[in-house]
């Protein structure tokens, strides 16, 4: 997956002991253990439930449909400015899955009986402001434009997030014609 991956640099490495923690605590929770995007992801009756991801400053156990998830014990953090829900629990420490384990353990055995009831969360739309920038790129190229509204409102999202981060107007023309082609192929803005 990464440059570092099975070397001595690798990320999992310091993080060893918790992520093992953490997968114990998922199979006991009676999930099935899978590969998602390089990735041990944790599901049940045919659903994602978490993922578990190792980075160099920290390790992640993250929640998929996280705003059913009640968090009594508001240990549950959004992963950046952009996200709707609060949907991971972060680690710094592998002694830490540990002091949290009946915590964790009680939130995946909820997300599972979600699943196993068919429960999901409820769609929620907002509508997108487009930087006026955008809008008239759009309103200039048809092919743009019909690729761009063909995109996943997570991909379009994505590239009004990039675009919105730009304080001046000519940094956002020139966002839009390097993302023109990546656009047309249906990708989102940070997609590989």
């Amino acid at each position: 997956r990464c440059k570092r991956f099975a070397t001595a640099d690798c990320s999992t490495r310091q993080w060893l002991t918790g992520l093992i923690e953490l997968r114990d605590l998922c199979l006991g929770a009676g999930l099935t253990e899978t590969l998602k995007w390089a990735h041990p992801c944790y599901m049940h009756s045919g659903r994602n439930i978490a993922i578990i991801g190792a980075l160099r400053n920290d390790f992640r156990l993250s929640f998929f449909n996280p705003s059913l998830l009640k968090d009594p014990e508001s240990i549950l953090e959004k992963q950046g400015p952009n996200t709707q829900h609060a949907d991971m629990i972060r680690f710094k420490s592998n002694n830490d899955v540990r002091k949290h384990s009946r915590v964790i353990s009680a939130y995946l055995q909820e997300a599972a009986t979600y699943a196993q009831q068919g429960i999901l969360p409820e769609k929620t739309t907002t509508e997108l402001e487009l930087p006026e920038e955008l809008v008239d790129a759009l309103q200039a190229d048809s092919e743009l434009s019909d690729a761009f509204h063909s995109l996943t409102p997570g991909r379009q999202r994505s590239y009004v997030i990039n675009l919105t981060s730009a304080k001046k107007p000519a940094t956002r023309i020139t966002r839009i014609e390097k993302f023109r082609s990546r656009i047309i192929e249906g990708k989102g803005a940070n997609e590989r």
